[in-house]
């Protein structure tokens, strides 16, 4: 999910070789909404010039859910105490091999 319309996530789909039907689906935002209301808008304070995007900017994030009901949540700012709060220095807490680790304790936790 980016805060884009559904053409330009389409058009990134594609790109990447992304197939149409398959386990990964591109989301566009185009207003923002949900990135506002998940709260996840990267302050425009960190950006430079807030004005150069026109609409809020995300922050590097994953959600993982079940039934609709939010079961983890990672967002990659400011790791190690560094000042980062877009997450593009330290962007490994939302990388699909940690956020699957942090998956499977969610699973082994519901077990016991």
């Amino acid at each position: 999910m980016a805060v884009n319309d559904g053409a330009v996530m389409e058009a990134w789909a594609k790109d990447q070789n992304i197939p149409e039907e398959g386990l990964i689906s591109f989301m566009g935002d185009a207003t923002g909404k949900l990135t506002t209301a998940l709260d996840m808008v990267l302050p425009a304070a960190r950006l430079g010039d807030p004005e150069q995007f026109g609409r809020p900017v995300c922050k590097r994030f994953a959600l993982y859910m079940e039934d609709g009901i939010i079961k983890l949540h990672l967002v990659a700012e400011n790791a190690n105490g560094e000042d980062d709060p877009a997450g593009d220095n330290f962007p490994e807490e939302v990388m699909p091999t940690n956020v699957m680790a942090k998956i499977k304790a969610l699973s082994v936790k519901d077990e016991v």
